[in-house]
């Protein structure tokens, strides 16, 4: 009895070594096997100038990482370090030779890391910047550099974001319930702040700023006027102490009607002298429990969310009056233009673009509008929202979707990056050829002052965060393309991997190829060749072609399909909707001709017959299904490769993704036959050979409806 308990008691400590519930997410600090001298020196003879609760940080993080490396506890030595951490204003720049222009450069968040002397065993690596969170960005870069074994180059790295603020936002309610949150509850525990400080909040700053994210708004954009009031303000200050070391500004939303809802106005007209006061008295006090508060964040005058609307006000006029509110303070305005009427438009494609445009320069200068990557809203494939090609004297920030709500929810594997890639890369033709998303966002090309990325969070209180294990990895490239939108996908998944997983190349290289084409596998199962709006009602999980009636057109499948015996798709050319006229000449020309315009987006502006030929030969209903049988072998497939690097990895994660990827082929399955099935009625033609036959028929899936979906 002895003897089996002991060998138990051996099975359970030899799970808790080796398991890896995926907590640490990308600061993993894993053992580096045979680890070269300059790893070693750089953590063991390290100095840090100065003292601050960030620099404080900066020792404890070479600390944690120095012991999971090396194993020895490193000793900060103060004679002849082998690593230097310092502001430039604290640095005794006797006998070191620094490029001051690029220095300067650098700004408030940049850093510098570079290899000082001349003989290799007295170089001496030093990290500099301008502040001390510089400092902070730049010491998560080098050790992330020493993980993945990459020495520091011969010129140094000289880094600074492209974007200044680099903001998540969270759709998490004071209850604890997240909006298209697919990864448990809200890791804001309202109940307990501010006398209890979590340590996944110190974790949640740490693990933002390891990627230079510097901003996170608290709450979700369907907003509650609460989170104003002293009882609240008192918590989002707990939370704004905690962050403050880190870089990380507070923000929240507000609430359009809070003068009336918690100020007890009976008007919340923008242009109402009351109301102005009342929301200058408001930043005041929110100033006064935090100084450096960031600002607000408003949705107005969608889905149900009240605005100047109401008033018959414009966007401007709202956006204004809380601009002039924050001002004083230093505060912007992050305005929402997920703006569409409480009436079936003819087009919700042409809504943001009709009501914004001619609002452009009216804005103040602590405005920037919030705009999304497409005009309808975070589909697997959108082409870019026309805004971004549209106003030059509006500062306009990208707000890309991190959580999947059309992406299969936290079961499907969906490397993000490529999509995100993909929309900062196209060309608005604004100034030209060559005027591209990314200029647009980084203010490169407008000059504007003001500059900003928002990404709607994927974070929950699973233990690994996300929900799947790879969903850390779009957290941490929105947090790699917010510092810099130029940055590649495969660079970005490259290094995911190596910092979150293991330096092998057997395990990376095939991972990787999986990361770069989920993705795509996710819009051939789901929407191909531009379809989009196809989901199922409400929760949005699985497929629902099929989705019609209720209180909006808009808010259905049919809507946007248009499917018919004549064909598929919906016309935004001039015999359409002419959404396609809100676009440069030359993307109308290009899109506009159905044997020019690029095959994704066919059907998104296009109502395409069933036997028109594609590119390939193929008729459009055999490629539609092709696309579809496509994705579900890309899901299987995927499997195998999984499988075959086992005993690269730990065994609870390993178990943990394969078990999603088995979800995500049976549901590309579902998706596949749901999808045929019901566009097959109108297409009248068989499926093409290689395409398998539907499991079920049609009435099944219709039928068939998963319950209690979270994240709605």
């Amino acid at each position: 009895m002895k003897f089996l308990s002991l060998n138990l008691l051996l099975i359970f400590l030899s799970f808790t070594v080796y398991s890896n519930d995926g907590y640490k997410l990308w600061l993993q600090y894993y053992k580096i096997d045979n680890p070269q001298s300059w790893q070693i020196d750089k953590l063991t003879q390290y100095k840090v100038n100065g003292s601050s609760p960030t620099l404080d940080i900066i020792q404890g993080e070479i600390q944690r990482a120095s012991q999971g490396f090396f194993s020895p506890k490193p000793e900060g030595s103060s004679k002849n370090p082998k690593l230097l951490i310092s502001k430039i204003s604290d640095l005794d720049q006797k006998g070191f030779l620094l490029d001051s222009h690029k220095i300067k450069e650098l700004g408030p968040d940049g850093f510098a890391i570079q290899e000082l002397g001349d003989k290799q065993n007295d170089k001496t690596t030093l990290i500099t910047a301008n502040t001390d969170i510089g400092l902070l960005y730049g010491t998560f870069h080098l050790l992330q550099m020493i993980q993945r074994n990459t020495p520091v180059p011969k010129e140094g790295v000289f880094q600074s974001p492209k974007i200044q603020h680099r903001v998540l936002n969270h759709w998490d309610n004071l209850d604890r319930t997240v909006e298209r949150g697919y990864s448990g509850f809200s890791i804001w525990n309202w109940h307990r702040l501010p006398r209890h400080i979590d340590q996944q909040y110190h974790d949640y700053a740490r693990a933002n700023a390891s990627i230079g994210i510097n901003g996170t708004v608290l709450t979700n954009v369907n907003a509650n006027s609460l989170v104003l009031t002293p009882e609240y303000l008192e918590k989002v200050k707990a939370l704004a102490d905690v962050f403050r070391p880190y870089g990380i500004k507070v923000y929240l939303t507000a609430r359009f009607s809070s003068p009336i809802e918690i100020g007890k106005l009976s008007t919340a007209d923008p242009l109402n002298g009351e109301v102005q006061n009342w929301w200058k008295d408001k930043a005041k006090e929110v100033y006064e429990y935090i100084p450096d508060f960031g600002g607000f964040v408003v949705k107005a005058d969608s889905e149900g969310q009240p605005g100047p609307h109401n008033y018959g006000r414009t966007q401007a006029d709202g956006a204004n009056m809380l601009a002039d509110a924050l001002k004083p303070f230093g505060g912007i305005v992050m305005w929402r233009a997920f703006v569409y009427s409480e009436n079936t438009p003819d087009d919700r494609h042409k809504q943001a673009y009709n009501e914004f445009k001619p609002l452009d320069g009216l804005f103040r200068d602590n405005v920037i509008v919030q705009v999304k990557n497409g005009a309808i809203d975070f589909q697997p494939r959108e082409p870019f929202h026309p805004m971004f090609g549209a106003m030059p004297k509006t500062p306009l920030m990208m707000e890309f979707q991190i959580t999947q709500e059309y992406l299969g929810h936290d079961t499907h594997m969906a490397f993000l990056a490529p999509m995100y890639e993909e929309v900062l890369r196209e060309d608005t033709f604004a100034n030209g050829k060559g005027s591209e998303v990314s200029k647009v966002i980084d203010g490169s090309l407008h000059s504007n002052s003001i500059t900003a990325m928002a990404g709607v969070a994927n974070i929950g209180t699973d233990r690994n965060w996300t929900g799947h294990h790879f969903h850390q990895a779009n957290w941490f490239a929105y947090g790699r393309l917010a510092w810099n939108p130029n940055e590649s996908s495969e660079k970005i998944a490259d290094e995911w991997l190596r910092l979150t997983f293991t330096n092998d190349d057997d395990f990376v290289t095939p991972i990787r190829k999986i990361m770069l084409g989920s993705r795509e596998m996710v819009v051939n199962y789901m929407t191909p060749l531009g379809l989009h709006h196809i989901m199922a009602r409400s929760h949005h999980y699985g497929p629902g072609p099929w989705v019609t009636g209720g209180s909006r057109a808009d808010w259905t499948s049919t809507y946007y399909h248009q499917a018919s015996e004549q064909g598929i798709g919906f016309d935004r050319t001039s015999s359409g909707s002419n959404a396609l006229a809100q676009y440069a000449k030359e993307l109308q020309t290009n899109w506009g001709n159905l044997n020019s315009i690029p095959e994704e987006y066919l059907l998104w502006f296009h109502h395409v017959p069933w036997d028109h030929q594609l590119k390939n030969g193929d008729t459009l209903w055999e490629g539609l299904a092709k696309h579809y049988q496509k994705g579900v072998d890309e899901a299987r497939s995927n499997i195998k490769t999984w499988e075959s690097i086992k005993n690269k990895i730990d065994g609870e994660r390993f178990a943990h993704t394969l078990s999603f990827m088995k979800i995500q082929a049976e549901e590309a399955q579902w998706w596949r036959d749901a999808c045929l099935l019901y566009f097959g009625q109108f297409s009248k033609m068989p499926l093409p050979q290689g395409v398998e036959q539907p499991l079920h028929n049609l009435e099944y899936y219709i039928n068939y409806n998963p319950k209690n979906v979270p994240g709605i």
